[in-house]
């Protein structure tokens, strides 16, 4: 794509409303250095010389569409803790919609740690627990897409596997959604078992893809677009969801996209340096629905994910892309061409 084109779909971007449905949590950075190891057990003793706070996991999503429209919207669980409270108000400042997020007393925040020393990430700490929805919840956010479902263009579904997100409350979503022509985009978890018929778009990874579609699992060809197990999977996942696109993201080798009646098509990577795959996926869902929402083609939409991919991947902890880095990227992939 050039950049005359790329300019075009971006210039529909702002006026575009998307809406997150998914697991919101929060992302600790504890940044330090690493001096000595520990007297007590043989692990690095880490001084702490800074903390980060960013959105994550549905949250993520939502901040990387930010950088490029004005509304976005956000569903899923907060807790009415500390974390909850600071989640709400990280979200707030980037002008995040937030009316419809589900406070719950009992409901603990999602919050992710890591320690990161010297550009490595030392350990993970995760405070989480799996809670689904209760009825109640489900229809308290079923009745609020539908009352804003007319100013909507596309609802992104982002499973972290936390369980906010089920087939009850997806199917009847995604059915509303479809009755009135919105892009209905799906980011899955293998730890879920959601049903994603009848989705225009589902973003898995290569081992997410080899687990939904039953294909044994092996490790990756060095020519993706001659994987033929690759195929095979994408392929089955495409009659068993009956969803018109489906885009594997492979990490450092790309994407594939996956389309009804077509031929499959390897994007390869663009990224140049790899510092942290963490927010990736996030990524790359939220631009090729953006993507599809401003009219791009299938493989526009995966080339503008693929390129916003890699300028995340090389920056470190839960990162964006911005629409100036966006375009550097394109801008350097056609020098090199």
């Amino acid at each position: 794509m050039n950049l005359i084109r790329l300019h075009e779909l971006l210039g529909r971007a702002p006026s575009k409303r998307i809406l997150v449905i998914g697991d919101l949590m929060l992302d600790e950075f504890v940044w330090g250095k690493v001096g000595r190891i520990s007297p007590e057990a043989p692990v690095p003793v880490v001084e702490v010389t800074g903390e980060s706070f960013y959105p994550g996991g549905a949250a993520n999503v939502a901040r990387n569409l930010r950088e490029f429209v004005e509304h976005v919207e956000v569903i899923g669980l907060l807790g009415k803790d500390a974390s909850g409270r600071q989640l709400r108000d990280l979200l707030a400042q980037q002008k995040i919609d937030i009316s419809n997020a589900i406070e719950d007393e009992t409901f603990r925040t999602i919050v992710k740690t890591r320690i990161i020393a010297r550009h490595q990430q030392v350990v993970r700490v995760d405070r989480e627990q799996f809670t689904p929805p209760s009825t109640a919840q489900i229809q308290q956010a079923v009745e609020a897409v539908r009352r804003n479902l007319t100013h909507i263009d596309a609802i992104i579904f982002e499973d972290y596997g936390k369980g906010f997100l089920t087939t009850e409350l997806v199917s009847q979503i995604a059915y509303t959604a479809r009755k009135k022509n919105k892009i209905v985009a799906a980011d899955p978890n293998p730890r879920q078992d959601v049903d994603w018929h009848g989705a225009t778009v589902v973003k898995p990874n290569r081992a997410e893809a080899f687990l939904a579609s039953g294909v044994p699992w092996r490790d990756p060809d060095e020519a993706p677009a001659e994987d033929v197990d690759l195929r095979r999977a994408g392929e089955a996942l495409l009659k068993k969801w009956e969803t018109r696109y489906l885009l594997v993201t492979l990490g450092e080798h790309g994407m594939m996209l996956f389309q009804q009646n077509k031929a499959p098509h390897y994007i390869p990577t663009k990224a140049r340096q790899v510092f942290d795959v963490s927010g990736a996926g996030d990524t790359a869902i939220a631009l090729f629905t953006l993507g599809l929402a401003c009219e791009a083609t299938p493989i526009e939409a995966a080339e503008i994910a693929n390129h916003g991919s890699a300028v995340v991947i090389s920056k470190l902890g839960t990162a964006t892309v911005t629409r100036d880095e966006l375009i550097a990227s394109f801008r350097k992939d056609s020098e090199h061409d």
